[in-house]
C-alpha cells in the first residue's frame, strides 16, 4: 500500500494554487506548515487513515527541485464531468496542458483521463474510469 507520494515544488505559494484548485474536489483536506503542504483524505470514524497522503514541499537537500522523467501521479475523480473540470480549474491556477481530458485508444473503453503539468513540471493525471458513462466507442 502507498502511504504517501510527494513532489517537490521550489515556489509552494504558485504549488499551492494549483493543487488547491482540484485536490479539495477530491476530498483532500490541506495541512500547510513550515515544511511545505500536506494534503490528506479525511479520517472516518472507527477506520484507518484513507491513504495516500500527498505532500508538496521543497527538497530537502536545498537544491531545485525537478520533476521526474516518467513519473505520473493519478489523482481518480467522480466523473467525466469532473475530469474537465478540474482539468480546466488546474489550468487557470498555473498549470500546463499535458493532454486534454478524453478517452485514449492505448487504455480500456471507459477510461477517460486529463494530462496536466504543475507549475514545477511534475506531471499530474486526472482520471474518470466508471462503467455506467459513455465509453470510447458509444
Amino acid at each position: 500500500m502507498i502511504a504517501y507520494v510527494t513532489v517537490g515544488a521550489d515556489d509552494i505559494a504558485s504549488a499551492k494554487r494549483f493543487y488547491s484548485a482540484f485536490l479539495p474536489a477530491l476530498d483532500y483536506g490541506l495541512k500547510e506548515g513550515p515544511e511545505g503542504l500536506s494534503y490528506a483524505l479525511p479520517e472516518q470514524p472507527g477506520q484507518s487513515a484513507a491513504l495516500p497522503d500527498f505532500y508538496v514541499k521543497p527538497p530537502f537537500d536545498g537544491r531545485p527541485a525537478s520533476a521526474g522523467n516518467g513519473a505520473m501521479i493519478a489523482f481518480e475523480a467522480r466523473s467525466q464531468k469532473q475530469v474537465r473540470d478540474l482539468h480546466s480549474a488546474a489550468l487557470a491556477a498555473g498549470g500546463f496542458d499535458e493532454g486534454q481530458p478524453g478517452f485514449r485508444d492505448s487504455y480500456g473503453p471507459h477510461f477517460y483521463v486529463g494530462y496536466l503539468r504543475d507549475p514545477q513540471g511534475n506531471k499530474i493525471a486526472l482520471f474518470s474510469n466508471d462503467p455506467a458513462e459513455p465509453g470510447r466507442d458509444g
